[in-house]
């Protein structure tokens, strides 16, 4: 066992927001104290339920709300707030016995909320699921209510951390303007005291008090112009399929019936999946985030600051096959990011034991040291040091600082001397010696044998280690390799990510988790706050697994030709499932609630109390009311028993449930079994090995689990943090455990991240789809048309060894709660590898069609060929509206079309194949790939050609094609004006096949039109046997139907 220790590590004691169970006395829609009345009495809200609301929310639910109590549901009643002033009259109210005409000081309460407690400064501005926010108005919703106030119509967002901050956005003309007319709108409301002047820096607090309140983020619908008639034409389209395929089924092709057959069982199947990539789009949303109000809420001038804190993680593999320059980008582009220092980790995951990964660490670490400053002084974009430099842009806009020219001029020197010793590390790395590799203390590196070595951990920077230039403190990087012994099974990717879960829990143990590729660089250094605006929200945080943010990709050509970008998916699909449970997870650009990826359930929703009355007899309901004293019983025992200890519970599902956060035992506590509980002791040890069976056999981890909101225990030892995160990355600590079955990244397919995601919706979690305008987070994707159908490839096998495990979500989790369009969806993500079976018939049906004559659909009546004219038509304009909602460009379109004809018909369909021999067979069948030199030009890569197996049936389809093309017409005109008509049908057809595999002729042609020579040998062969059948069915000699006639001979 290896570990490397480079500063230590220690717990600093976070100061989280409270939650809704922390204090009685808190109010429970913002979180600030309830106040008291004039005789030192709390304020009471409801006489009803007492449910706990403070006087501003108060005056804010009766005025613009519902004018109801959040709890109990019932109608406000008119009283006294303070000084004996009245709340103002508002519709509905009934004749009350005290003067309410002195209404002077009534809100003076808004303006005095800034000295309430730290503790105590959580704002409403709580969005439930199902809420909305229009352009001028804000609901802040409560467990079953909402509180309502007011967002300033027209105004820009502020941009500021802090008051000062917000000060500096506007002009002072602005900034005055602004407030003036904040003022105006809260005197026409009663809101404020018109009688009393106030100063200058009290209007300005009650106005960034005003705004903390409002919400962090807010749904926003599309249009009902744009998607009503959507809805209206989808619907129409399935009407139109129903009487097509009545009419397909009703007149069979009688001279052709085998391809009639087939081309029906194809339409079928492709109807099917059209409904099932359909429907999840039927309530696409966007949602918008309020980064200013985060900051006013959480990072308080004087206070400390209460963001969470996040733990990033990067996987890598291979360095020598994904550059490490890249890596050390995205590693750079973490720790430079708009977040506080003291609450970001990164953590490296080096699968392959590699020491270039290694020493490129610390070469990036020393580099951090000066790049981190530049970036937050300069407030640059990207911060990814590679792409920075290379934006084609004016990069001196918006900078104001004399001295911006000369530092990125330094800055940009040091970065190539980094980029120099990376090369220097890679050329070194290119032979390894036969004693192995060796440290720069003498001794020999773990890792030499990559399939058998002991745990590693190097931590770098930190809170005691290396400081920047400007001696502030950097976040904390952590290297991390996993043991590997052979005869273990170490599940690739999925494996590595739950290392770095349970490893980033011993030694930090954030709340929330982002997930990056080693090739995606952070493109928006507050890409992170725009995750907290959902995962922050008092109500709806506590219900989200993930946040997801769509993938951007660098260095793909302008065309896209083989739709590496996937617009359509992410921009339209994705979309649409985040108005249902939300987006499924693809596997980077992800923030994680690390609750959600123990396997807990969410938070059950607190029901509201059913009404009673007092107007029936006490025997009319003695039952139901007996019944209710038992459960209230039982409930009150239960949580007499969940206060002293907490307890998870198994659902139905072998899953485990938080209802509140209960009581963090110290680590003494779960070794020695509660010893002072003596009751509970039997129950607490027979808990203790449930979750050793559940979490493996660390109390450090086990403890963790328990902290709802992260942290690490006090006066925690680092060196003992570092041997424990060295125990739990063993090969052997996940064995009969529910790692990889129920808790963190599932295993079971080579694409974990949706299997991990779909789990977590069968829950009950949601998720959200977050699109800031300047994207997120930024990657590379293959542009040449071999990587790309491998890429293709790898992702279809995911999806058939998904649909032929027992997490198929055709029949896995009905018990759940995962809503049905959502599951939908997910089998739309199993089940389209096998669309390309039936894909590649239907591109085979139109050559041999024009080859023999024949055709798949009689001749059309006037009425038949309505409704193929009805078909074509709803198919274009359900493609034109949804471009028309979701933005997307036609050529963004059809080149997703494009390419699910390539793709269908290559590597989906070796991957139906490839999948059902691993699965069924335990054949495991790997396509190399062959490469041949590439152009050194601007997108040389995209030209690059390298022959695979998968090119085969495209290239088939594409000659088979042409040939009938060839031969239809050659038929016509042999047989005369005739045959012209029925030829136009079967043309049509083909020559849509050649149109969608046009990108792959063109792929295949590569630059100036040089054909590989593998290209030229197959194209010959099959030419050759295509022209033996031509012959042998040849078509121009006219049928004889008298006896045949035979040329004489000598003997005649």
């Amino acid at each position: 066992m290896a570990g490397f220790v480079s500063g230590g590590l220690h717990g600093s004691k976070e100061n989280h927001p409270p939650t809704r169970h922390s204090a009685s006395k808190t109010c429970g829609v913002c979180r600030d104290g309830v106040g008291l009345r004039d005789d030192g009495t709390p304020f009471i809200a409801c006489y009803e339920c007492g449910f706990p609301v403070c006087k501003p929310c108060y005056e804010y639910e009766r005025s613009e709300g519902t004018q109801c109590c959040p709890q109990c549901n019932i109608r406000y009643r008119r009283h006294k707030v303070y000084h004996g002033s009245a709340s103002p009259r508002v519709e509905g109210d009934e004749e009350e016995n005290f003067d309410a005409n002195d209404f002077d000081d009534e809100f003076h309460q808004i303006k005095n909320s800034h000295h309430s407690s730290p503790d105590n400064q959580q704002h409403a501005g709580v969005q439930s699921e199902n809420g909305d926010y229009s352009q001028h108005r804000w609901h802040a919703h409560s467990v079953a209510g909402s509180v309502a106030g007011k967002e300033f119509n027209g105004e820009k967002e502020m941009n500021g951390k802090d008051f000062e901050g917000e000060k500096e956005a506007y002009s002072s003309l602005e900034w005055k303007e602004r407030v003036e007319k904040w003022k105006t709108k809260q005197e026409k409301k009663g809101l404020v005291n018109t009688y009393e002047a106030q100063n200058d820096q009290g209007e300005e607090d009650e106005f960034l008090m005003a705004e903390a309140r409002q919400p962090l983020w807010r749904k926003v619908p599309i249009s009902s112009s744009k998607i009503s008639p959507y809805r209206i034409v989808i619907v129409t389209r399935l009407i139109i399929l129903i009487f097509f395929f009545r009419f397909r089924i009703l007149t069979p092709a009688e001279d052709a019936y085998p391809l009639w057959l087939i081309s029906v069982i194809c339409e079928i199947w492709f109807a099917l999946s059209w409904i099932l990539d359909q429907f999840p789009k039927w309530f696409p949303i966007n949602r918008e985030t309020y980064l200013d109000r985060l900051s006013l809420r959480f990072e308080r001038e004087g206070e400390p600051n209460k963001l969470a804190p996040v733990d990033f993680f990067v996987s890598t593999v291979d360095p020598l096959k994904e550059p490490p320059i890249i890596t050390a980008n995205t590693i750079l582009s973490i720790l430079a990011v708009d977040y506080p220092v003291e609450k970001v980790s990164c953590y490296v995951s080096d699968d392959g034991a590699s020491m270039l990964l290694f020493d490129t660490l610390a070469e990036t670490a020393e580099f951090a040291r000066r790049w981190v400053p530049f970036c937050k002084k300069y407030n640059i974009e990207p911060r990814a040091p590679e792409f920075y430099f290379n934006q084609k842009m004016d990069y001196l806009k918006d900078k104001v600082q004399a001295t911006f020219v000369k530092d990125r001029r330094a800055m940009k020197r040091e970065y190539e001397e980094f980029k120099v010793r990376i090369n220097a590390l890679v050329a070194k790395a290119q032979k390894k010696p036969e004693e192995g590799w060796v440290m720069q203390d003498g001794s020999p590196w773990p890792g030499n044998n990559t399939r058998d070595h002991p745990g590693m951990i190097q931590v770098y920077l930190g809170s005691e280690g290396a400081l920047d230039v400007e001696g502030k403190e950097l976040p904390k990087l952590v290297y991390v390799s996993r043991e590997k012994r052979p005869g273990y099974q170490h599940h690739k990717k999925a494996g590595a990510m739950n290392a770095l879960v349970r490893v980033s829990a011993v030694l930090t143990n954030a709340p929330f988790l982002l997930n990056l590729d080693c090739d995606h660089y952070i493109n928006n250094s507050k890409a992170v706050r725009e995750a907290m605006c959902f995962l922050m929200d008092p109500q709806f945080g506590k219900k989200l697994c993930y946040v997801q943010f769509p993938q951007r990709f660098d260095g793909i050509d302008r065309h896209d030709r083989y739709a590496n970008r996937n617009i359509v998916f992410f921009d339209i699909n994705m979309r649409g499932l985040d108005g249902i449970q939300g987006p499924v997870y693809v596997g980077t650009g992800c923030v994680f609630n690390r609750q959600a990826l123990y396997g807990y359930d969410p938070p059950a929703s607190e029901k509201r109390p059913k009404m009673t009355c007092d107007c029936w007899p006490s025997w009319c309901c003695c039952c139901c009311g007996r019944r209710k004293k038992s459960k209230s019983k039982k409930k009150g025992l239960k949580s007499l028993l969940s206060g002293l200890y907490c307890r998870k519970k198994k659902t139905p599902l072998g899953k485990y449930s938080r209802k509140a956060p209960g009581p963090v035992f110290d680590l003494e506590d779960i070794e020695e079994g509660l010893e002072d509980y003596v009751e509970l002791e039997k129950s607490s040890l027979m808990s203790q090995k449930n979750f050793e069976k559940r979490f493996g056999q660390s109390p450090v981890f086990i403890a963790s689990t328990l902290m709802e909101d992260g942290g690490i225990p006090e006066g925690a030892n680092s060196t003992a943090l570092i041997k424990e995160a060295i125990h739990v990355i063993s090969c052997g600590y996940e064995e009969k455990t529910e790692w990889g079955k129920e808790i963190g990244w599932i295993y079971g397919s080579v694409t974990e991240d949706i299997l991990t995601g779909f789990k977590m919706h069968c829950r009950g979690w949601r998720s959200v789809y977050c699109m800031p305008k300047r994207p997120a987070f930024k990657g590379s994707a293959p542009i040449n048309l071999s990587d790309r159908l491998h890429q293709v490839l790898r992702w279809a096998l995911g999806s058939v060894e998904i649909f032929l495990s027992r997490h198929c979500p055709l029949w896995y989790g009905f018990g759940g709660k995962l809503k049905w369009l959502e599951r939908l969806a997910y089998v739309n993500t199993i089940v389209y590898p096998f669309t390309s079976i039936p894909l590649l018939a239907y591109c085979t049906i139109p050559a041999v069609c024009l080859l023999t004559g024949k055709f798949i659909i009689p001749t059309l009546a006037n009425l038949a060929s309505v409704w193929f004219l009805a078909l074509f038509l709803s198919i274009i304009v359900t493609g034109v509206l949804e471009l028309r909602w979701s933005g997307v460009s036609i050529e963004d379109w059809w080149r997703n079309e494009q390419f699910w004809v390539i793709g269908g018909v290559s590597a989906h369909l070796f991957a139906v194949f490839q999948g059902l021999l691993k699965v069924l067979a335990g054949v495991d069948t790997n396509f190399t790939v062959t490469s041949k030199a590439a152009d050194d030009a601007e997108f040389g890569e995209l030209y690059l050609f390298k022959w695979t197996t998968l090119l085969i049936p495209p290239t088939t389809l594409i000659i088979l094609n042409m040939v009938g093309v060839v031969a239809g017409v050659s038929d016509a005109i042999n047989n005369g004006y005739s045959s012209w008509g029925p030829l136009f049908g079967k043309l049509f057809f083909a020559f849509w096949v050649i149109v969608h595999l046009y990108p792959f002729l063109k792929g295949l042609m590569g630059r100036q039109n040089r054909t590989p020579t593998i290209v030229v040998l197959w194209s010959v062969l099959l030419a050759s046997i295509f022209s033996l059948l031509w012959v042998r069915i040849d078509p121009f000699l006219p049928r004889q139907t008298g006896p045949i006639l035979k040329q004489c001979g000598v003997e005649c």
